[in-house]
């Protein structure tokens, strides 16, 4: 009788083991919500690595489509606005261009049979309704979709950032694992003492995202990266949802240094390097 009942409490204690693992395994996949580096790295990869991932930049046009589509890169990313004529509707542009050769309902057809991710970078509230309803028509579960904006204004930034609640509500229909790229916005001068990301831009931009269900990735600026290590070190560590997206400018300055303190100190799989190709050779042989 006795080996009865201790078998028989070995088996509720392995099931609820094994009910454990599940949850726990579950939980950790939803709060590691970001599936960009499980599509394009795979789930048995050992290693993730989040500097694995290629961009192409400004897929704005039909050529440019078309290029990226048959290279090697993961993600393409692209800018939209609305048609400065009509018919006004979502067209792939930056600004101060207002036409396109190709719209976004023409580009999103053009990518869903590829195995390709999609960026798309928004300057203007009023291009962003419309985009999410074309989106959620051909929005693919399993492929890694990113939304832009810069909602705060950063250090240098000169340009007006989007209201960062009404870009919220705007697309909140989207699934909770789309990625929302939230950002500031920047500048940056040649020869300059350029201030970093400062530790109020980095609070109020915690305070906005701590409700968000969504994966959430932060682009800071690589020239701004050594002076702002400690407050963006913070900013990863207050969610597991939190990833950097490290970009540059065309005419950015900035050395292999500046990127090293990050690669060393911070989980290789939540960090991005959008960079221009001379910095990411650069990144990659070290």
């Amino acid at each position: 009788m006795k080996r009865i009942i201790l078998s028989n409490w070995r088996s509720i204690a392995f099931v609820f083991f094994g009910c454990f693992i599940v949850f726990f395994v579950w939980n950790l996949n939803e709060r590691m919500s970001d599936r960009t580096l499980e599509y394009f790295v795979g789930p048995s990869q050992v290693k993730w690595d989040a500097a694995e991932v290629r961009w192409s930049h400004a897929v704005n046009s039909r050529s440019r489509l078309t290029e990226a589509l048959s290279g090697p890169t993961h993600m393409l990313e692209a800018d939209v606005i609305i048609r400065g004529r009509d018919p006004k509707e979502p067209i792939m542009a930056h600004p101060p261009d207002t036409d396109s050769d190709i719209t976004l309902k023409e580009w999103l057809e053009g990518v869903k049979d590829h195995n390709k991710g999609i960026k798309l970078d928004f300057k203007s509230l009023e291009a962003v309704p419309p985009s999410v309803a074309l989106l959620e028509e051909v929005y693919q579960p399993d492929r890694p979709v990113w939304i832009n904006a810069d909602i705060l204004s950063g250090p240098g930034g000169q340009a007006r950032p989007l209201d960062p609640q009404a870009f919220l509500f705007s697309v909140k229909t989207l699934p909770s694992h789309t990625v929302l790229s939230l950002g500031w916005t920047t500048g940056w001068t040649a020869g300059a003492d350029n201030a970093g990301y400062s530790w109020n831009m980095v609070r109020v931009m915690e305070e906005i995202c701590r409700a968000l269900k969504n994966p959430v990735t932060f682009p800071v600026r690589a020239a701004l990266l050594a002076q702002s290590f400690s407050q963006l070190s913070w900013l990863l560590q207050q969610s597991d949802r939190y990833t950097l997206t490290v970009w540059t400018g065309q005419n950015d300055e900035f050395t292999l240094q500046d990127l090293l303190p990050y690669k060393e100190e911070v989980d290789i799989r939540r960090i991005y390097y959008d960079l221009q190709d001379s910095g990411r050779t650069e990144q990659e042989n070290n």
